[in-house]
C-alpha cells in the first residue's frame, strides 16, 4: 500500500504518491513531523498524509488573532486549556488533525498520560475552529467538520473569510450558517466565549 502525500499551499495543492512507502504508523508519523517542523502535517484516517506549507502572512495573522481570543477567554474561564494550529491530535478514527485553534476540558486533558501529551494526544478537543485559506476547498473543510463531530467534538466553527460566513456545527444538528456576522457566540458549550470577527475577516 502506497502512502499518498497531498501538498497544499495558499496557491495550488500538489499530490505526490510514493509507492514504496506504506502507511506510516503513529510513531513513524510523529518522527516524520518532528523532522519537518517548518511544515504543518496531518494524516487522514486512511493514511493519506497532507502537507501544508507555512500560511500566507494574512492567514497567519488571523490564526494568531483566533488563538489570542480563545486564550484570553480560557484563562478567565479556567475549566480547560486551548491549543494553537501547531497542536496535533489523534482522533478515535485514527486521523491526526491540527485545527487552527481548539479547546479541551481540563478533565479530558488530565486523563492523558505524560507520554500521550508529549505526542499527538489520542483524544479529540471539545471545540475546534478552522479558518478557510485561499487553497482550501469548502467541501473538504465541511467534511473535516463532520469528522470532528463524529470523533467527539461538541462545537466546531468553520470560518470562511472569502464568503464572510461562519458555519457552526453541533452533534446531531444541521450546520448553522451565519452571513457576515460581527460576532459569533460559543454558548452554551463554552460559556461566555464570544469571538469578534472584525480582525478575522
Amino acid at each position: 500500500m502506497a502512502t499518498t502525500f497531498l501538498i497544499q499551499s495558499d496557491l495550488t495543492p500538489l499530490e505526490v504518491s510514493f509507492p514504496a512507502i506504506a502507511k506510516m504508523g503513529k510513531d513513524e508519523f510523529f518522527a516524520f513531523c518532528r523532522a519537518n517542523p517548518e511544515l504543518r502535517i496531518e494524516q487522514t484516517a486512511t493514511g493519506e498524509v497532507i502537507i501544508m506549507s507555512p500560511a500566507a502572512s494574512d492567514t497567519g495573522n488571523r490564526n494568531f488573532n483566533l488563538a489570542a481570543y480563545l486564550w484570553l477567554w480560557s484563562e478567565q474561564d479556567g475549566t480547560g486549556l486551548g491549543f494553537d494550529s501547531s497542536a496535533g491530535f489523534t482522533l478515535p478514527n485514527g486521523a491526526i488533525r491540527s485545527p487552527d485553534a481548539s479547546w479541551m476540558r481540563q478533565e479530558k486533558w488530565d486523563s492523558l498520560s505524560d507520554e500521550e501529551k508529549k505526542s499527538f494526544a489520542p483524544t479529540c478537543p471539545d471545540f475546534v475552529i478552522e479558518l478557510r485559506s485561499k487553497s482550501d476547498a469548502l467541501k473538504t473543510l465541511q467534511a473535516k467538520m463532520v469528522e470532528y463531530l463524529e470523533n467527539g467534538v461538541s462545537l466546531a466553527w468553520l470560518i470562511d473569510r472569502q464568503n464572510r460566513t461562519v458555519h457552526i456545527y453541533r452533534p446531531q444538528q444541521s450546520p448553522q450558517i451565519l452571513e457576515n456576522p460581527e460576532t459569533v457566540s460559543a454558548d452554551p458549550e463554552l460559556s461566555g466565549f464570544t469571538l469578534s470577527l472584525a480582525k478575522i475577516w
